[in-house]
């Protein structure tokens, strides 16, 4: 980083009636809680940015300089100042912590709301059941991204592709009818099926295998690794269908 005497800084970013870069506000929200003071100028126009681009020389805006100096866009900013700069391509289970986080929350209300109790049975019926809602909307954002990412190790989706695409659907509708405690003589075998195909899919594809891909089930675009996660989602359904046929007042609902 250099000398922390030089705290004024210059900040050129788009801002225009159509459209203002949202990477300009971040690089001016950092520099300020940084205590810069932020010589703050707008490209008003299309014309005016590409013409500014072609002066310095760069593809992009917005364009930062400290002590006369260009230090560069947003990510070139948080490097300069010595702060972490996100991979695009790495591994991460950032994505899948917040959905199972999101499950339990809404899990534990549920309960609490049904019963004036966060300890129930049925709070851990709803946190596997909401885990699939949501692990469902995932897929289903960009469903072609997923099925054909899921292409790369699911044993019945290489034999029948279509699987692919009706697999969300799938987990989806299991997921709400074990929500509701309605139609368990849908929800049981369906959440039971395709879990246990996912669990055999991504032990062979990881542990025998070996493996190394990225996990389809928080959708297309994940860059989450294929591994104990993905194994963990589907024996939640495979123990959620055999606690339902189990349970007494499960049988009793079919």
């Amino acid at each position: 980083m250099s000398s922390a005497a030089a705290r004024n800084a210059e900040l050129y970013r788009m801002v225009t009636p159509e459209h203002t870069c949202p990477w300009g506000l971040k690089a001016l929200d950092l520099l300020k809680r940084e205590g810069f003071a932020v010589e703050d100028h707008h490209l008003k126009s299309r014309a005016e940015t590409d013409a500014f681009k072609a002066e310095h020389k760069v593809d992009t805006t917005p364009q930062t300089f400290i002590g006369g100096i260009r230090v560069g866009g947003y990510d070139d900013l948080r490097a300069w100042l010595g702060k972490e700069v996100k991979d695009k391509d790495a591994v991460t289970y950032t994505p899948v912590i917040a959905l199972f986080g999101m499950a339990f929350a809404m899990a534990v209300a549920a309960s609490w709301s049904a019963y004036g109790s966060v300890l129930t049975v049925a709070a851990a019926e709803w946190f596997v059941a909401f885990a699939m809602c949501l692990l469902a909307l995932q897929k289903l954002k960009d469903i072609d991204g997923f099925a054909t990412m899921f292409l790369n190790y699911d044993l019945l989706a290489q034999r029948w592709v279509p699987y692919g695409r009706v697999y969300p659907f799938a987990e989806g509708l299991a997921g709400v009818l074990m929500v509701s405690g309605a139609l368990m003589w849908i929800s049981v075998p369906v959440a039971f099926f395709i879990g246990g195909i996912g669990a055999v899919s991504v032990f062979k594809a990881v542990y025998i295998d070996r493996r190394e891909l990225k996990c389809a089930c928080v959708g297309g675009d994940s860059n989450v690794p294929l591994g104990f996660v993905s194994l963990t989602e589907n024996l939640m359904m495979v123990g959620m269908a055999v606690w339902m046929i189990l349970k007494p007042a499960g049988l009793g609902q079919w």
